[in-house]
């Protein structure tokens, strides 16, 4: 049984790209479906909109993640308070919990899988 593997380094590359690319949007698809669901608690906006970004300055090594930087994020996600809601419909702690282990668990790796398939211009099927 004779097997003959051809490499195209041209097409790894774009592979390699693509994914990275994919990656990158699917952490702003996920931050954006996030706000359009409103449940991070909002009251001037700063936590769900200047305090919150996708950090993607670890891309080359297949790491980005969603950031909120501001000093009270920690208190406010773990809080058990019920929040105003007359801003964002929604508004709850611990709001990215239905993206880990809730009904939108798979939707990361689906949103992955699309944007890969399409940045990678027809290398994958």
């Amino acid at each position: 049984m004779n097997i003959t593997i051809t490499m195209f380094p041209g097409a790894l590359l774009a592979i390699s790209r693509a994914q990275a690319q994919a990656l990158a949007m699917t952490a702003q698809q996920i931050l954006n479906e996030t706000r359009n669901d409103q449940v991070i608690p909002f009251d001037t906006g700063n936590t769900q909109n200047e305090s919150t970004y996708v950090d993607d300055s670890m891309l080359a090594q297949g790491k980005v993640k969603i950031v909120t930087d501001n000093p009270y994020a920690r208190r406010i996600y773990y809080s058990p308070i019920a929040f105003k809601k007359m801003k964002n419909m929604n508004a709850r702690s611990e709001w990215w919990e239905e993206w880990l282990t809730g009904g939108k668990a798979e939707r990361a790796k689906t949103l992955f899988e699309h944007f890969f398939r399409t940045a990678a211009g027809g290398y994958v099927q």
